[in-house]
């Protein structure tokens, strides 16, 4: 594919997994084509948008047909960089870090979570799906020796820091930080922060705005 020197723009990388949730899902009913306004009516967003979101990977629509269903997922894999497996360990095995640690939905991600560490002494050989929970004495050898170059963050706010810098230290390039904390880290290193807090204020925003204008058209057809 020609892709590889397209800038993608955030906001399509953010929608494009739901573009492939839908794709496969079409795939496995045996759809060979799909429309940007089915796409589009799938997820509230418009057309054009979707047209324009495809277009970052490279992909033409044929008119009044569409899409082919297997090369749309197979450009869009490719433009997430998700067609390269990729290895991860995982910092921190509490409730959140064994859920991640066990999610299986990874393996459509190119994602494999290959190791689990915790300073609990509890914890350490402890089984985490198939993986044996090790001590952070481990951590730098087990890196180096894996050539990882991505970690999961799932400890308390308090060790998030300490945890990144050791991390880093030892090689690590890309952080998925799952903890309630900004961390501080130098420019040769990407992070990714999920903040539960903040995905559920948006929530509750969007709720108060959704009822909120329920309840005024309710009044406003009550004094009518």
């Amino acid at each position: 594919m020609e892709n590889n020197k397209i800038q993608v723009p955030i906001p399509s990388v953010k929608r494009f997994p739901s573009y492939l949730r839908i794709l496969r899902q079409r795939q496995a009913e045996g759809m060979e084509y799909i429309s940007a306004t089915v796409l589009a009516d799938e997820l509230n967003l418009k057309p054009i948008q979707v047209r324009k979101d495809i277009s970052c990977t490279g992909i033409e629509g044929k008119p009044k047909v569409g899409f082919v269903v297997d090369e749309l997922i197979d450009s869009i894999t490719h433009a997430l960089g998700w067609d390269n497996s990729a290895e991860a360990l995982i910092v921190g095995v509490g409730n959140l870090g064994k859920a991640i640690s066990m999610y299986e939905g990874f393996a459509a991600y190119g994602l494999r979570i290959v190791g689990a560490f915790d300073n609990d002494e509890s914890k350490i050989g402890t089984m985490v799906g198939d993986l044996v929970v090790q001590g952070m004495d481990k951590l730098k050898v087990f890196i180096e020796t894996n050539k990882i170059s991505i970690a999961v963050i799932t400890v308390p706010a308090s060790k998030a820091q300490e945890v990144a810098d050791l991390l880093i230290s030892y090689g690590i390039k890309g952080i998925w930080n799952f903890a309630p904390k900004d961390l501080k880290i130098p420019s040769g290193v990407v992070m990714q922060r999920t903040d539960l807090a903040t995905s559920f204020a948006v929530l509750s925003v969007k709720m108060r705005k959704k009822f909120d204008s329920q309840s005024s058209t309710l009044e406003l057809e009550e004094e009518i």
